[in-house]
């Protein structure tokens, strides 16, 4: 094998688990081996795959125990067949990764599931009691909790590009209701980026009793009651209310006040922070460079006990143009006994009151110059007030630093759709920081004026797994020549897709399999020095 070889080989094993020696793939559908996902879930060990053919229903109720690893996660995909990815459907919970009383494990520990539909479940459509579980282009709906993590036995979760709506029901179920288990699991993080969260049916759009909360780049609206509410635990602390402080990152989200309660003539507070009066956080709250569209109660409701809250670069905007409340604190029990509260650079409505006095550099105005309100265009028009008028160092209140903030804002959510896994748009640098979840491009030399990224970027193909032919988008912000190649395992160059000189832009390429066996490959794009590579899975 020659250097090159050796190269490529250790950016496919850098690139996720590679299956171990004995790694099995089970094929899930109607003409396969196994026609439901019960058959194979006491079969599976680490490093095995579970790939399930779209266009088919399956029975809900599926219960994974076994565990994976850190270095060979356990993945169960979805296959799209005719456009269509699998359903599954019913049952009390749609699935669950369990981990088993006294929860010291292990248990469905290091999964990664994606690419179903859940639906139609009668409690439950994914229930979290595990730990290091990935959930990724889900569709979730109809289901009293959409997805709920126990408060004992769960440990960190990844959901990502993933839409979840029609859940939740009354006060107590909600479309999305997470927790980690600070005795057994601690250190857990609650991470969700690039989802779409809508059309709540009952509860929050998302509750978090999570040790720590990482919310980025999502578009949130619709929700019953809080698109956010991110409180402390009630059973995955040990009876310890102060075991553990729980802190939450709010970062580059829409979150948007579009439905009033049954019977109420007002509607929500966008967010809660603290408790709900039975679990209390004493945490630490930051949120930087989002875009908030409030009704007629508060932003911020700060609830039970709590450390301290900071708000950089958020757009705080009520559409009827009456002013924000932007915050309500008479239920607030600080930590500390006084009011700890920091911010730069935000923008409120003309007319809002509760603006903190703490905040400097807090931009007013009638109207924050949206590209289209009406169309759901929320970047900055030219001449919006929200132009260049972000800081660019955001400050904690002293004494109350936040933990490994997530700064500058790197990308940009969703627009009211489903992303493809891995097609998230870069936030694109344009000098100092636009206020609010979205950057407007600098001008452009590239024809159409298009978006460029500061570097090269390889997109996830789409579909992946995939069968005969996959599509794989890259971008490059500077002209000159670009190698695209695709690798099998063993490093050997299988399909050159490009090898020459291209403008400035997005561009796709289409592999076209052929003949190529089943399996793991690597697409690698090489330009000026830079590679970037992704894994895609070519299936027969």
């Amino acid at each position: 094998m020659t250097a090159r070889h050796v190269s490529i080989l250790l950016f496919l094993l850098f690139l996720g688990p590679a299956a171990e020696g004995t790694a099995t793939v089970y094929r899930v559908g109607p003409a396969r081996p196994y026609q439901t996902l019960q058959q194979v879930t006491g079969l599976l060990n680490p490093g095995d795959t579970v790939l399930v053919d779209g266009d088919a229903v399956y029975p809900g109720g599926v219960v994974f125990r076994r565990a994976g690893s850190p270095a060979a996660r356990i993945v169960v995909a979805g296959v799209p067949v005719n456009g269509r990815r699998p359903v599954i459907e019913g049952g009390t919970d749609g699935v669950t990764f369990r981990t088993d009383a006294p929860f010291t494990g292990p248990g469905a520990d290091h999964y990664t599931l994606q690419g179903f539909e859940i639906r139609n479940a009668t409690f439950r459509g994914v229930f979290h009691q595990a730990n290091d579980l990935h959930l990724r282009d889900l569709v979730v709906h109809h289901c009293p909790h959409g997805i709920l993590g126990a408060d004992q036995g769960s440990g960190s979760l990844l959901l990502e590009y993933s839409e979840v709506h029609s859940c939740g029901s009354g006060t107590t179920y909600h479309q999305v209701y997470v927790a980690t288990d600070e005795v057994h699991q601690p250190g857990s993080v609650f991470r969700m980026q690039f989802c779409w969260l809508h059309d709540g049916t009952g509860g929050n759009n998302v509750k978090s009793r999570a040790e720590r909360n990482e919310i980025s780049y999502n578009w949130i609206e619709g929700g019953m009651y809080h698109e956010l509410e991110l409180i402390g635990p009630d059973g995955g602390d040990g009876g310890n209310a102060r075991l553990k402080r729980e802190d939450s990152d709010v970062v580059g989200n829409v979150l948007w006040k579009r439905v009033k309660p049954p019977g109420d003539t007002e509607y929500f507070s966008v967010v809660r922070l603290g408790g709900d009066g039975t679990g209390e956080s004493h945490g630490r709250y930051r949120f930087v460079n989002n875009t908030i569209l409030a009704g007629s109660r508060a932003v911020f409701r700060l609830f039970d006990s709590l450390e301290s809250v900071e708000m950089h670069n958020n757009v705080l905007h009520r559409i009827d143009g009456s002013g924000v409340l932007v915050k309500r604190t008479v239920e607030a029990l600080w930590t500390t006994g006084v009011e700890v509260i920091a911010g730069k650079n935000n923008w409120v409505q003309t007319g809002s009151t509760q603006v903190p006095a703490q905040w400097t550099g807090t931009v007013t105005g009638p109207d924050p110059g949206f590209v289209s309100l009406a169309g759901n265009d929320l970047v900055p028009a030219s001449g919006s007030p929200l132009l260049n008028a972000g800081t660019g160092a955001p400050q904690s209140p002293p004494g109350f630093p936040f933990p490994s903030p997530l700064f500058p804002p790197a990308m940009h959510p969703p627009v009211r759709l489903l992303l493809p896994a891995g097609s998230a748009a870069a936030r694109p640098p344009a000098g100092v920081l636009d206020v609010g979840a979205f950057e407007r491009p600098a001008p452009s030399s590239a024809p159409g004026g298009v978006r460029l990224p500061d570097a090269p970027r390889l997109g996830q193909n789409y579909p992946n797994p995939f069968n005969p032919s996959t599509r794989i988008p890259f971008e490059v912000a500077e002209g000159g020549r670009v190698r695209v190649s695709v690798y099998n395992l063993a490093g050997q160059e299988v399909a050159r897709l490009m090898d020459g000189h291209v403008a400035p832009g997005v561009h796709t390429l289409v592999w076209e399999a052929g003949a190529a066996p089943a399996g793991v490959y690597a697409v690698r794009l090489e330009t000026a020095g830079v590679v970037r590579v992704r894994r895609i899975v070519l299936l027969r």
